[in-house]
């Protein structure tokens, strides 16, 4: 197979949008199943763009999130407009939160979503810029993990 992509979607996400979190894992959850991706990739997949998904919402003014599925993989780029990640060797241990008290008392905050997209993801790169924001890239391979 080629790896070409054969499929991409790109999906604005709002900055502190809370009431729509999770909407946009949803729908590339659910197009997933449709076209018969196995059970663990969806898996994987869902909470990988998750968490990334919910960052944006917690911590940018915007994001966008491009989806792409190819005949070997399936890769999720983010790229925010926001504070950017001042210690990434910080921010990817986990429990390591910086969200606010109103965050965590809506059940976010436990440090655990970038975490979470490395051990979900077959390769993982996170950049950020201070002040102007960051970008993930995220593939979860066809065969299965690593």
């Amino acid at each position: 197979m080629h790896s070409e992509e054969v499929y991409e979607k790109r999906f604005i996400i709002r900055g502190g949008d809370f009431a729509n979190g999770g909407e946009v894992s949803c729908k590339i959850r659910n197009l997933l199943k449709e076209i018969g991706i196995s059970s663990e990739i969806i898996r994987r997949v869902s909470i990988a763009s998750y968490e990334a998904e919910m960052n944006v919402i917690m911590y940018a003014r915007e994001g966008i999130m491009n989806f792409i599925i190819a005949p070997e993989r399936i890769k999720i780029i983010v790229e925010d407009q926001g504070p950017g990640i001042e210690d990434i060797e910080l921010a990817m241990q986990e429990g390591y939160s910086t969200a606010t008290e109103e965050m965590r008392e809506m059940g976010f905050g436990a440090g655990m979503g970038l975490p979470n997209i490395k051990k979900n993801a077959d390769e993982f790169k996170i950049s950020s810029v201070v002040g102007q924001g960051t970008k993930l890239e995220i593939t979860v391979g066809m065969n299965g993990k690593k």
